[in-house]
């Protein structure tokens, strides 16, 4: 199964990036580009423990359904998602936070196996870690930018 790890570092409260990691609305705006949206389960604000969220999104132009679950969460530190429903084999993104000087240390571990057996191994090494690496970092470039500014007060209740 291959393997992303990702670390940003942000110049932000770690509250602010645990909470930026797990809203819906700043997945939707991070993702516009493949028009993600939420249809079933908590479809807008912060997805809590065992909590799920169906997005309806557009991949290689093809519309798909992904429904995943928080199956771990240790605020302001940990959670996991992992796929219940999609076309991924499987799917489990690791959200790691680690408080450092005057920021946070934001890492990804993003595991996922593809369908199809060898067919989808090779598309795994042909298309979709590349893909789904560059999927990540514009992510984390979204969160980056909303809480080492004010744009996260829009999304966010803090005062």
């Amino acid at each position: 199964m291959p393997i992303i790890e990702l670390e940003t570092f942000i110049n932000a409260e770690i509250e602010i990036c645990f909470d930026l990691a797990r809203s819906i609305d700043l997945h939707s705006i991070s993702t516009s580009k493949t028009n993600e949206k939420a249809i079933d389960g908590r479809t807008k604000g912060l997805i809590e423990s065992n909590e799920f969220v169906t997005w309806e999104a557009t991949h290689f132009g093809v519309t798909q359904k992904l429904t995943s679950k928080i199956t771990a969460f240790e605020k302001p530190f940990h959670f996991r998602d992992e796929q219940q429903k999609g076309i991924f084999k499987s799917i489990k993104h690791d959200h790691y936070f680690e408080q450092k000087n005057e920021g946070v240390l934001m890492k990804d571990v993003f595991v996922y196996e593809a369908p199809l057996g060898f067919l989808g191994r090779i598309v795994e090494q042909l298309i979709l870690t590349n893909y789904l690496k560059k999927f990540l970092i514009e992510r984390n470039k979204i969160i980056k930018e909303y809480a080492e500014t004010d744009l996260y007060k829009s999304l966010l209740n803090y005062i």
